[in-house]
């Protein structure tokens, strides 16, 4: 099964940029679908992010025009670029994959810090 380790999280001002990876070892990240949650505190986790095989990607609108998510198969990694951050950005950011062809999320990181302050 795929196992997934983020890094990039960290702290930054209002305005400005973090990418945020997702390395994959285990399985070929070709047999998934990898996805970008976040959670902020006292909320729930909600999907940021998703790029299919085909590199087909979704974005939630409040990120849209912000946030890029991309993937390089050959080294197993997916990204999520982050630019003009803003406080409500803030929270733990977790990389998660599931099968083609399943709704069910099956793995996940252990999530990044990121927080933006005003």
């Amino acid at each position: 099964q795929v196992r997934l380790v983020e890094s990039g999280g960290g702290l930054v001002q209002t305005g400005e940029s973090l990418r945020l990876s997702c390395a994959a070892s285990g399985s070929d990240i070709l047999d998934y679908v990898l996805g970008w949650f976040r959670q902020a505190p006292g909320k729930e986790r909600e999907m940021v992010a998703t790029i299919t095989t085909y590199g087909a990607t979704y974005l939630m609108d409040s990120v849209t025009g912000r946030f890029a998510i991309s993937r390089d198969n050959d080294k197993n990694t997916v990204y999520l670029q982050m630019n003009s951050l803003k406080p409500e950005d803030t929270g733990i950011y977790y990389c998660g994959a599931r099968y083609i062809d399943s709704s069910q999320y099956l793995a996940w990181g252990q999530g990044a810090q990121v927080t933006v302050s005003q």
